[in-house]
């Protein structure tokens, strides 16, 4: 068997999709399905025989559903896990933001036949994620909420970056992340009391249709209201905004939300670099700018921005990101002042900011 092979374990009931997902995956030279199932109890019987570097699993399955088999998996045969549904309603994607709270690493719309041109595009991104994923390590711990961690790991040493950290009052929080990041994002956003002196604005790179039970997730989880930004409003104290899905989030020289469906940067939209450039220049100094996990560069650029504007900027560490991508390339623009683990970041927030 080649090295470096990504063997593949396909859980789905509806035998339409299980076939086209291994139309998908046939053919490609660093990827095998070594096994399928209808539901988890199959799955879960497989496992030790195939060993999969990666399993794909559907949501709604008889006799163990995606969210029980991700459970399981996580607490007898830790392995990466993406989330492959097509449960876009906000009921839904309560349930599948849940998969990823108990440790999948992530979720993709379910391919569907149709156009040549969006199979294809469907396809590229589906390979390219699973390419990322199954070279994640993951941990029987991950059952739980990285959120109910203890804070206990030290900052990661900032090496050449500038640590001459801003002591002008914030007056706005600014987030980015992409793979790992709904999971990340409730870590740090769950410590924060309803009484934050500061709005928050996010963007989080997330497939089409799931962005509201993202922003529902979060909302039920957090004593933060948090919500989908609309245009020309002005961000309040104690709010995290998300901009609508396919919408770059900025700030005007009036300090209100900007909408817009511009061209994609760094292959994004909306785009993090976009939101912390905006906020860089209306806050300048009074600003916290913090970049999660996630694979590319989006981001660092902007986070480079908000350094050079006085702004605080915090990188998530190597060791606590699902992929270590965007804070990479933001540690190395010397972007980040402080580099820390999820866990850390929003203690520090509290304690030194806040």
């Amino acid at each position: 068997m080649p090295a470096g092979l990504i063997r593949l374990l396909l859980v789905e009931d509806s035998p339409v999709a299980l076939a086209l997902l291994q139309r998908i995956f046939r053919d490609v030279p660093d990827m095998e399905v070594v096994g399928v199932a209808r539901n988890g109890h199959e799955a879960l019987a497989l496992i030790p025989a195939v060993k999969p570097t990666l399993i794909c699993t559907d949501l709604h399955m008889p006799k163990m559903n995606g969210l029980e088999l991700t459970e399981e998996v996580m607490a007898r045969f830790p392995c990466p896990i993406l989330v492959i549904s097509a449960s876009v309603q906000a009921e839904d994607t309560q349930t599948v933001f849940r998969i990823l709270e108990a440790g999948a690493l992530d979720i993709f719309p379910k391919p569907r036949t149709g156009l040549a041109s969006e199979y294809e595009k469907a396809r590229t991104n589906l390979l390219a994620k699973v390419r990322v994923l199954s070279g994640v390590t993951v941990f029987t711990h991950r059952r739980r909420s990285a959120a109910t961690a203890t804070p206990s790991l030290p900052p990661q040493p900032a090496g050449s970056i500038n640590t001459q950290i801003n002591t002008s009052t914030p007056r706005l929080l600014a987030i980015g992340a992409s793979t790992g990041g709904p999971q990340a994002l409730l870590a740090v956003l769950q410590p924060l009391p309803k009484t934050l002196p500061v709005p928050i604005i996010c963007v989080q790179h997330i497939s089409s249709g799931f962005l509201q039970g993202l922003v529902n997730w979060l909302d039920s989880s957090c004593a933060l209201r948090v919500t989908i930004a609309a245009p020309g409003d002005t961000p309040q104290p104690g709010v995290v905004y998300f901009p609508p899905e396919r919408h770059h989030l900025e700030i005007n020289s009036s300090g209100q939300m900007v909408l817009s469906q511009g061209a994609p940067v760094a292959g994004h939209c909306p785009s993090v670099t976009v939101m912390f450039k905006s906020v860089a220049a209306h806050y300048r100094r009074q600003a916290v700018g913090v970049l999660l996990t996630g694979m590319g560069r989006d981001g660092a650029d902007g986070l480079q921005a908000l350094a050079l504007a006085g702004s605080l900027t915090i990188a998530q560490d190597e060791a606590s990101c699902v992929v270590f991508g965007m804070p990479k390339e933001a540690i190395a623009l010397g972007a980040a002042q402080q580099v820390l683990p999820l866990n850390a970041i929003a203690p520090y927030l509290l304690n030194r900011i806040f």
